[in-house]
Parts: C-alpha cells; structure tokens; sequence
C-alpha cells in the first residue's frame, strides 16, 4: 500500500444542514492505514460552516488552514484565520468550544488532525446538547444526542429492577 495521498487526490463526501452548514471532506489517514490518529481535509463553501460550535470533552483537535481565510469561534471569542494558521483546541468544556466559519470571498480549506480513540463525547454550546459517538468521524457507529435540559431527569438506577438478577439466581438455586 503507498503510504501517502495528496489532498487534491483524496476521495471526500459531502456533509452539512440548512443554510449555513455545508462542507466536503476527505479522510486522509484512515485509508492510509493509520489507526490511533485522524487526519481530514475539509473544504468549505464561503457563508458556511462544517460543524456547530462544539467541544470535546476527552479529545484534543488540531487544524491548519491551507488556504482561504474565515472566522475562528473559540469559547466567547473570535478570532480571523488564513492560510498557514495553526489551531490547537484541547479537551474540555464550552470554554474550548470550537467553529471555522468561511467568512472569505473562496472555499476555506483547512486539515484536521485528532485522536481517534472512541467513544467521543461532544457539547453543543448553541443548542445545548450532548453527543457521543461510538467510531471516529467517517467512519459507521452509533450517535447518541442528549438534549441537555432532560439529560439527568433518569437516575442510574431508573428501570433497573433486577429481574433479570433474579430469574439467574433462581435458576441457580
């Protein structure tokens, strides 16, 4: 297997929703073999973006804009970005919230680099919700969306009457 691909070369797929959420991306080390690190390329139209602001509570994303310029949302700031900035956002909260908006005149291309361990657990700072993911991004699994206003009306321990315990031990017995 040839251990290297162009990002011009690489085979993408489209992804987004509504108006303002639009973008191709291409998995770069996943089809290399690679197996504990993700690499992407992402292409975004201008006016849009690819993903909601979210964070990562265990996973630590790394970005390098390869051309075009945009917007940076990070935590309650913003900052401008262009070709050959660096981004790192570590694991946490809202505060490490994260969004590249093309707000340039040409599609923002930008690589994405991060772990790939699973499961992921994500925030949504302007929806309020919480997500895991139980396989790397472009990759089949399971998502699970938590709307953060119900999210602890169940108690571990709701639903969990021990029949099936019993029936066991009755079997056992």
């Amino acid at each position: 297997m040839k251990p290297l691909v162009n990002i011009d070369d690489v085979e993408t797929f489209a992804a987004g929703n509504g108006e303002r959420f639009e973008a191709t991306h291409g998995l770069l080390s996943a089809p290399l073999g690679g197996q504990k690190i993700g690499a992407s390329v992402t292409r975004v139209a201008p006016g849009k973006a690819a993903f909601p602001f979210h964070h990562h509570y265990g996973s630590e994303e790394h970005f390098f804009i390869v051309s075009g310029t945009g917007t940076l949302r990070y935590g309650n700031e913003v900052f401008p970005v262009r070709a050959g900035d660096y981004i790192v956002h570590p694991p946490g909260g809202p505060d490490t919230a994260h969004q590249l908006i093309n707000t340039g005149s040409e599609a923002l291309v930008y690589l994405a680099i991060g772990a790939m361990g699973t499961p992921d657990v994500m925030g949504y700072p302007d929806s309020g919700k919480t997500s895991v993911m139980t396989a790397p991004f472009g990759q089949n699994g399971l998502r699970f969306i938590v709307n953060d206003q119900t999210r602890d009306q169940a108690g571990y321990w709701d639903g969990e009457d021990g029949a099936k315990v019993d029936a066991i031990l009755k079997s056992h017995g």
